[in-house]
């Protein structure tokens, strides 16, 4: 495998034991964009977040905060993980414009198996998209992040991510096409999308990172696991610009700065017979 050191820093990773514990209600990402934006030199930019209400003061004092630079000089190798695989079952969908972001949500989360981590079981809620990508690998940034969170039964919340490079377009934006074009600039619009078949969003991943970070919008709740996919999806210019529009503010973006690692360690999965 090929390492690349731009942009990381080479550390001494320290092993700390995480508990994974439950998100309370009301943890879930804000939707309301007038709470918030990404403009860095207003009074409700990132770096103001923690303080513009109570139950959000997790965005400047939490210690395991998302997103990071995924730096390979630093990682650790597990190749006893396995593929990232998923299971998902046809579904009622809506496509909302939140302002910061499209989402498309799932009535009642996907009831299909979702995806399994270390014995758990996690259904898939909602997918929304970042431009530019909010966590790097190896200080490089993409065009585009994929997130699709999913929510164990008792609460816990787990976050697959694929980042996108422009190429040809991609299949899953392209049958979503016509809907988005509808709510485009279009504060608070919804547009059912009907059933979404399995095979329009179910993935199978052989090389991924995981840590322990947090929401990337407030609350920026923590514990939450991240499993980043490093084998980068392909779309057109114009599927990004169809997902850009919904950012009302004037910092042409909806990526929170990168965090601190804070000496978390982050796995990659890799076959052992791919080393």
């Amino acid at each position: 495998m090929k390492i690349s050191s731009v942009g990381c820093v080479l550390f001494l990773i320290i092993f700390i034991s995480v508990t994974i514990v439950s998100s309370s209600p009301g943890h879930g990402e804000v939707e309301d964009e007038s709470e918030f934006n990404y403009d860095e030199q207003g009074d409700k930019g990132p770096s103001k977040w923690g303080t513009l209400k109570p139950e959000w003061a997790m965005c400047g004092k939490g210690k395991m905060q998302s997103p990071i630079d995924l730096c390979d000089i630093s990682v650790l190798f597990d190749h006893d993980l396995g593929y990232l695989r998923s299971s998902y079952l046809p579904s009622n969908a809506t496509l909302k414009n939140r302002g910061h972001d499209i989402m498309m949500k799932f009535e009642g989360g996907n009831a299909g198996k979702g995806i399994t981590i270390n014995g758990t079981d996690y259904q898939l809620q909602q997918i929304h998209w970042h431009s530019p990508s909010e966590h790097t690998i190896n200080g490089k940034r993409f065009f585009l992040e994929k997130h699709m969170v999913h929510e164990s039964k008792d609460g816990r919340i787990t976050v697959v991510a694929f980042f996108y490079k422009l190429g040809r377009p991609d299949p899953f934006l392209f049958s979503l096409e016509r809907q988005l074009k509808r709510i485009t600039d279009t504060h608070e619009s919804e547009e059912y999308v009907r059933v979404i078949h399995p095979r329009r969003v179910e993935f199978e991943s052989k090389h991924y990172y995981r840590y322990i970070g947090s929401l990337t919008t407030p609350p920026c709740t923590e514990n939450v696991i991240w499993t980043i996919s490093k084998e980068l999806k392909t779309m057109t210019l114009k599927q990004l610009n169809l997902l850009r529009v919904s950012v009302h503010d004037q910092s042409n973006t909806n990526a929170r700065p990168l965090q601190r690692k804070n000496e978390r360690p982050v796995t990659l999965y890799t076959p052992a017979w791919h080393i």
